[in-house]
């Protein structure tokens, strides 16, 4: 899949703003719209051990049907923008999501990954971690991380609310 590009969707606004600026960036192009979710049974993982929850296989099954209508959504949004845009859906399973979103680059040979970012700060992002600083520090191949509106707008503005020049 030669001139490809890959773009990891999670539904979000952040994600949606990361879409909207690919399809400006890269009109006409091939992309795939990924949506990387973690089993319920992962997430139950710390659940389990402690009070005995288990997810059903229906239970997985709506999870997954779920991930797998974020990635139709964003694949519409996407041609709608004016880019060839297909879904994809994959489970974690044994990796984590930013090594899900590198197998997949991988494996379509995508030109380039393109991520959102919510702009993690301080301690929540030295606990949790980005995906997007992640793939961005790991990936064998071009990244565009697209900062959150919010993000954007407040890198551009002193606080006195005076644009800044790059």
């Amino acid at each position: 899949m030669a001139d490809t590009l890959l773009i990891a969707y999670d539904g979000s606004a952040d994600a949606k703003t990361a879409l909207e600026y690919t399809a400006r960036t890269f009109p006409g192009r091939q992309a795939v719209l990924l949506t990387v979710w973690e089993p319920l049974m992962s997430q139950l993982g710390v659940a389990e051990a402690f009070v005995g929850a288990v997810a059903t296989e229906d239970e997985e099954k709506v999870v997954e049907q779920s991930a797998e209508q974020v990635a139709k959504d964003g694949a519409a949004l996407a041609t709608e923008a004016g880019l060839k845009a297909t879904a994809r859906w994959e489970s974690e399973g044994a990796q984590s999501v930013w090594q899900t979103i590198e197998r997949v680059a991988d494996e379509l040979d995508a030109d380039l990954i393109v991520t959102g970012s919510r702009g993690l700060t301080g301690l929540h992002s030295l606990l949790v971690g980005s995906v997007s600083a992640k793939v961005l520090r790991h990936a064998k191949r071009p990244v565009l991380v697209v900062p959150s509106a919010d993000l954007a707008k407040g890198r551009g503005e002193n606080p006195e609310g005076d644009s800044v020049e790059a």
